[in-house]
């Protein structure tokens, strides 16, 4: 900055030398703050506007921070010591003791655009006019006795004090708050909390005693917060009333008044302005907007400057410097001889500026000036009046603001909406009718049913950029249905709305009509066929196996009891030829006792049954053990075999978390969205993590857009989004969608009105008596149920029990025709045993008969006998 500076004052000199042939030069030093381009600029543009062929300004400018005194002190030293006749520049609280003592000491003149002083300080010329005067004329006439004034310590506290004394005087209620000195990191919340506090008492009427860029992070979040509709009213107390944006509130409905010094319709100001306009931004900082206040000040100060030389120049007055640069540290000091005539000549200065008519008093204040009182409107900022030291206040418009709020008699309401089903939909044949009439559904029957309640007629308006209603993290301004209310642009909103904290607080909602939460939605999976084994699906697997263990145990338990109890034995008679005998028997050998078991469970019984106490109580207990299996088992067999189950991969919103397979995601600019947003919940932190840094973006901008996005992704996307517009697109054909899981959260739809509304009480008095009636339900069933395309079950038709297929039993034939199987290959086995185990007892009986033909005899017929009973599982056991 420093560069440019000097290659431009370097530039001004040849070119003026040129101009003036050589004339007298008259040093001029400049102070500036850091970022102050545009008044820099226009110190610039004075400097060659007001150049003259009698004399040459010749700039020194320095930037600096002005709050550091130390740095102050350097910079005007160094001015002092160049040589300089005056001294333009600004200063804040810091430094303000400083620049007055040097200017004081050493006789040297400083023109400010700062704020006015208090008392009478030498040789300070403050271009800017007082606004004590106006500002007190203003609160009188708006007749407040009791509202808050917030004021920038950074300014001084002049206007603070006047305003605190007048009120003493006029019994006023004023709550003074110093908004100067909040940290930057902390100040919109310590905004936020401030008007917060305000709210709580009743304090509705704020004077913001400010810059310009304080007083708009202020009123951004006045805007954030809702305090900016109706039944509020702020008074600016600047003189830059249009420097700054006021398009974020302009359509909020709140009273926004101030001063403006420039008066741009003035001739000399348009005339000025044009010539702005012309200017190259690259070259003038600052020229692309409009100019500020203070930098007309600036431009009116280097005029003042111009007349004032010009008049020592005509009065032939020396004001040289030849050796009388000095130090302005020396002890003692050494003024400047002709430092008072210079004063005496800018304090006599009359000029018609940017600012009106620029004259001063014996004590270099602001005299004889005008200040317009303007207000906003809905069109804008609109000059309503003026004040000055004769008139005083003197109002020229009657449509002034009050605080009234107007009712809604005769009065159509807009009520603002969004296109989406089924709340509010085009109708089929739309074009054949206008306004209301083209539209049908569940809030456009709802909007009728409020409007007949609350008697007023009304206008459904579709909201233009399809949105519910967001906040932008740059620029403040909400979007959507919310920034219609916000800004004024509707009366009420009657839409699938949901309430949360951060629209409650610029806007005011009704009782919930519906409540809901957020779901999550993903294509219809395709059913699945039971497997060749499905018959075995009734039991789990680890039932399965405990009854496999269960009857092996049965089995084992039955076979020991059988052969511990005396009553399971009984004696069976052979007759040997002539020989009796009689042996002792059990039947429940290790393979009886498995197959008793088996036929139990079976249900088939068996030939054999136990004797004794001891086996009847292991029977017993087995039989009942299989009766709950058997029914239970029967029960479950039904529906596994003839209902299709579908396998959802995603039940719940930890599955959708856990994976990344499946992207999920959520409406643009929706509460949804805020949701995870704000959320603390570690999974829903998580999720949200997920979602933002998602590629490409699972955002979507409407919620249809969103369900074809889950009909197309092949499963591989989930939306998630409210579950009363889930269970309606579950609803609808295809048919492919369903919702899983429970919902994530509790809320609920409301319908919205602006701060302040008067229509906020007889809404809200019309919902619940709606809900009392049963009207609400009778419409969600009429619009989700009633017109429903996919029967109850959400279907292609209602669920119903079908015929088996082959596909469903497969498996029991396959047991069936493996088990005749392995009965003909044990049956083979047992030939080949049978066969061999004969031939061999052939062979002994023919050898035994050689010797004994009668006893051998004998003894193969009862060997015969026995052998074969043994078939069945008979054993012979002497005792």
């Amino acid at each position: 900055m420093g560069n440019i500076v000097n290659l431009f004052v370097s530039i001004l000199l040849v070119l003026c030398e040129c101009a003036f042939g050589g004339s007298p030069s008259v040093q001029i030093g400049g102070l500036f703050p850091r970022g102050a381009d545009q008044e820099y600029s226009a110190f610039r543009i004075g400097m060659v506007q007001f150049g003259t062929s009698e004399f040459r300004l010749t700039p020194h400018i320095d930037n600096l921070e002005v709050a550091n005194s130390f740095a102050v002190t350097n910079c005007f030293c160094s001015q002092f010591s160049r040589g300089v006749y005056a001294i333009f520049g600004f200063y804040d609280k810091k430094s303000v003791n400083t620049i007055t003592s040097f200017c004081g000491t050493l006789h040297v003149s400083f023109i400010t655009p700062s704020f006015p002083l208090d008392g009478n300080q030498q040789f300070i010329i403050q271009m800017r006019p007082d606004i004590r005067g106006p500002l007190l004329s203003l609160i009188e006439y708006y007749k407040w006795d009791k509202f808050a004034y917030l004021y920038d310590s950074d300014r001084g506290l002049t206007t603070l004090q006047v305003v605190l004394d007048t009120a003493a005087e006029k019994k006023w209620q004023v709550t003074a708050i110093n908004v100067g000195n909040l940290k930057d990191e902390r100040k919109d919340e310590a905004y936020r909390s401030l008007f917060q506090d305000l709210e709580n008492k009743k304090e509705r009427r704020v004077i913001l005693d400010c810059e310009q860029d304080k007083v708009k992070d202020i009123m951004e979040q006045v805007i954030t917060i809702g305090r900016h509709v109706k039944g509020y009213h702020y008074i600016i107390a600047n003189l830059g009333f249009v420097d700054g944006d006021l398009s974020k509130i302009q359509y909020g409905g709140a009273n926004v008044s101030g001063f403006q010094i420039v008066d741009f319709d003035d001739p000399l100001v348009s005339k000025f302005d044009q010539r702005w306009e012309a200017l190259e931004e690259k070259e003038y900082p600052g020229a692309d907007s409009k100019i500020r206040y203070t930098s007309a000040l600036t431009y009116d100060a280097v005029q003042v400057m111009t007349e004032a030389f010009r008049y020592l120049h005509k009065q032939r007055i020396d004001f040289t410097r030849r050796a009388n640069t000095g130090d302005c540290l020396a002890n003692p000091a050494v003024p400047w001889a002709q430092g008072v005539e210079i004063e005496r000549a800018l304090k006599q200065v009359r000029v018609e500026g940017l600012s009106g008519n620029i004259q001063f008093d014996q004590h270099g204040k602001r005299v004889n000036y005008s200040v317009n009182i303007m207000e906003l409107k809905t069109n804008g900022p609109v000059k309503i009046g003026y004040w000055n030291e004769v008139d005083k206040m003197a109002v020229t418009k009657s449509d002034v603001f009050t605080n009234d709020t107007t009712g809604m008699e005769n009065k159509t309401v807009i009520v603002t909406t969004i296109l989406e089903a089924p709340y509010v939909m085009l109708k089929k044949n739309a074009d054949l009718f206008v306004d209301n009439e083209r539209y049908e559904g569940y809030c456009v029957d709802l909007a009728a049913e409020i409007a007949k309640h609350c008697g007023f007629k009304y206008q459904l308006k579709i909201v233009g950029d399809g949105k519910y209603g967001a906040r932008d993290a740059e620029t403040k301004i909400w979007n959507g249905m919310v920034g219609e209310l916000v800004y004024g642009k509707a009366d009420i909103a009657v839409a699938p709305l949901t309430i949360t904290l951060v629209r409650e607080e610029v806007i005011d909602f009704s009782k919930p009509f519906m409540s809901l939460g957020i779901s999550i939605m993903i294509k219809k999976p395709q059913k699945s066929k039971p497997g060749v084994f499905s018959f075995l699906d009734p039991l789990a697997y680890e039932i399965w196996m405990c009854i496999v263990f269960a009857y092996i145990g049965v089995s084992v338990v039955l076979f020991l009891v059988s052969r511990f109890s005396p009553y399971e034995w009984h004696t069976e008679e052979y007759e040997d030829g002539q020989i009796q005998t009689n042996e002792s028997t059990n039947e429940f050998g290790i393979f009886n006792s498995l197959w008793f078991s088996l036929g139990a469970f079976m249900r088939q019984g068996c030939d054999i049954s136990p004797r004794s106490l001891s086996g009847r109580i292991v029977g017993g207990v087995w039989w009942f053990f299989t009766l709950i299996i058997i029914s239970s088992y029967t029960a479950n067999l039904a529906a596994f075999l003839t209902v299709e189950r579908m396998v959802s991969p995603i039940e719940s919103a930890e599955d959708l978390a856990k994976q990344t397979e499946i992207a999920y995601g959520t409406l643009d600019s929706g509460s949804t969205k805020e949701f995870f947003r704000r959320s603390k919940i570690a999974l829903f932190d998580k999720m949200w993590t997920y979602m933002r840094s998602a590629e490409p973006s699972v955002f979507v901008k409407t919620t249809a857009e969103g369900v074809q996005r889950v009909r197309k992704s092949k499963g591989k996307y989930a939306y998630l989004l409210e579950s009363t517009m889930n269970e309606y697109i579950e609803q609808r054909k295809p048919c492919d969608t369903m919702k899983v899981g429970g919902n994530l959260d509790s809320k609920g739809y409301g319908i919205a009105t602006p701060k302040g509304s008067s229509l906020r009480n007889a809404v809200n008095l019309a919902v619940l008596k709606l809900n009392e009636q049963g009207l609400l339900d009778k419409l969600k069933n009429k619009w989700w149920y009633d017109k429903g395309e996919c029967g109850s079950g959400g279907g292609d038709s209602k669920e119903k029990t079908s015929a088996l297929s082959l596909s469903n039993v497969a498996g029991v034939f396959y047991i069936l025709v493996g088990g005749l199987g392995l009965a003909m290959l044990v049956a083979l086995i047992e030939f080949c045993y049978k066969s061999r185990a004969e031939a061999k007892r052939m062979k002994v009986a023919k050898n035994a008969q050689n010797i004994n033909p009668t006893s051998s005899q004998n003894s193969q017929n009862f060997a015969t006998y026995k052998e074969g009973y043994n078939v069945y599982g008979i054993e012979s056991v002497k005792i």
